[in-house]
């Protein structure tokens, strides 16, 4: 793939981008309108009643952000003309057909204007309901991919997936695409129909709402029939499993001239550099267990001490950008499916065995302090325990039981025998923490200890590209070998984290 100028490309370009909202979209908009001041028209949709509405969360949550501070430096007293002028907020919803645009004349201008679609719209909470997971990640991607096959001058469909649709695959994941109906745990499950999951989900509600159950308690079904459903096909999680689905939908829509990048990010992390270092929004896998490490709530974690687990936002944003660029300069009779995984792990990885080390030294230096006592104006630091990490789950429960569920039966079976509840609120305290770390033991176990190195060799082929041209690689960097790990962590990345929680 030959590379002509990104930033030059992008001049008088239309741009429809789906969950505008989102961490990764967020830098994109503000990388594309930072860096190229001249794009014809952003199309940004957001989940919104009306018009009126999707203004208002635009400005809000978009544009009103701290992520867009430099840009709005940049323009001064002209930002919110300039933004105006270039972005366009649109009501919608990628669950629904057209997605969910209601004018009749919007969705014609659209399809007439727009070059690039690019949809980073994604439910990515692990235990998502799967109704929500299945109608966003899945039906969404298919509902996103066709409205992108009516617009007429489309250059190229840009979607963002996640490095872990190959589930807990151990080895050198490629980048591969993944068939439709495919399965990873091969004859053990059934076949993979994605229309009978969505009457399977229809069926699962309507049994619900039959039996009168209370919200909670729907939401609380739909969560674990998601996980059910996943793990019976071999993915870990809700998320994982629905994204894979969108992508095998995506894989299936094969037109001449309709060109696909897909890229797979892995576990993104705050900014590197822009648009200034430390920006996240959201705690995510690694940060959880990171501030539990800071709140004192964590001993010990199950973990492969060379699972590779990072990249920065920035990195995925400029990757993204360069891919959907490159493919989408190329001779238009190309009908191209290309996949990238813009991840670390094949060539500057960050081990995990290096995350407590991390995270202790910057606590130690850094406390916590817990919440105030009554009386007190503030709380005292949090003394830390170093977090050991186990390399199977077999080593980490027979720890765990007998450092942490071990003592408390034994607390418990003295507060019946005794019969005055002289332990009840140590042991309340006590299986409390209990619960959080088999929940987060549950949710990000797979991340822990995962075994699988991602292939970067398309990634590595575009770096190439961009390295030929020095202004462009250093606008956009998205070679993982530029990052000092220590330094990120303990500099940029944990304080951003520190910042972010407690603002």
């Amino acid at each position: 793939m030959e590379l002509n100028s990104v930033v030059e490309s992008l001049e008088n370009q239309s741009i429809l981008v789906t969950g505008a909202t989102g961490y990764i979209a967020k830098l994109f908009v503000e990388k594309l309108l930072r860096v190229q001041p001249n794009p014809k028209q952003l199309f940004l949709l957001l989940r919104a009643p009306n018009s009126a509405s999707a203004a208002q969360r635009f400005n809000n949550e978009v544009s009103g952000g701290e992520v867009f501070r430099v840009l709005r430096a940049k323009h001064g007293l002209k930002y919110d003309t300039f933004i105006s002028e270039k972005v366009t907020p649109i009501a919608g919803d990628i669950s629904l057909q057209n997605l969910g645009i209601n004018d009749a004349t919007l969705i014609n201008n659209i399809r007439k204007d727009v070059d690039f679609v690019a949809n980073f719209a994604a439910s990515t909470k692990f235990d998502e309901r799967y109704d929500d997971a299945i109608l966003t990640n899945t039906m969404g991607a298919k509902h996103v991919v066709e409205f992108s096959k009516k617009c007429e001058k489309l250059k190229l469909f840009l979607h963002i997936s996640t490095a872990y649709v190959w589930g807990e695959k151990a080895g050198l994941i490629l980048e591969n695409p993944l068939r439709m109906g495919e399965t990873l745990n091969g004859t053990k499950s059934p076949e993979l129909d994605i229309e009978v999951e969505m009457k399977l989900v229809l069926g699962r509600l309507n049994e619900l709402k039959a039996n009168q159950v209370s919200p909670k308690e729907e939401m609380i079904a739909m969560k674990e029939f998601g996980l059910e459903r996943a793990r019976l096909f071999g993915w870990p999680n809700t998320y994982v499993f629905t994204k894979a689905m969108g992508e095998m939908i995506i894989g299936e829509s094969k037109e001449h001239d309709h060109k696909v990048v897909i890229l797979r990010p892995p576990i993104v992390s705050s900014t590197l550099k822009e648009p200034f270092p430390g920006w996240m929004e959201g705690v995510r896998t690694i940060d959880s267990v990171i501030l539990a490490c800071g709140k004192g709530k964590l001993r010990c974690f199950p973990v492969n001490p060379q699972t590779v687990v990072d990249i920065p936002g920035d990195m995925v944003v400029n990757a993204a950008i360069v891919a959907m660029v490159g493919h989408g300069n190329q001779p238009s009779n190309e009908n191209v499916r290309s996949i990238y995984h813009p991840g670390s792990s094949a060539r500057a990885p960050l081990l995990c065995a290096k995350l407590p080390h991390y995270a202790y030294n910057y606590f130690y230096k850094n406390p916590m302090k817990s919440p105030p006592s009554k009386g007190e104006t503030s709380g005292k630091p949090i003394k830390i325990p170093y977090l050991f990490i186990f390399p199977t789950m077999t080593s980490f429960s027979f720890f765990f039981y007998v450092t942490c569920v071990f003592p408390v039966k034994v607390l418990l079976l003295l507060n019946t025998l005794v019969f005055f509840d002289y332990f009840h609120d140590i042991c309340s305290n006590a299986e409390r923490k209990i619960k959080f770390i088999q929940r987060m033991i549950e949710l990000y176990t797979p991340y822990a200890l995962f075994k699988g190195i991602f292939d970067d060799s398309n990634t590595e082929r575009l770096r190439m590209e961009v390295r030929l041209n020095e202004a462009e690689a250093n606008t956009f960097y998205f070679d993982p070998k530029c990052i000092n790990w220590e330094d990120y962590f303990m500099n940029v990345h944990i304080p951003g984290l520190v910042k972010y929680v407690f603002k």
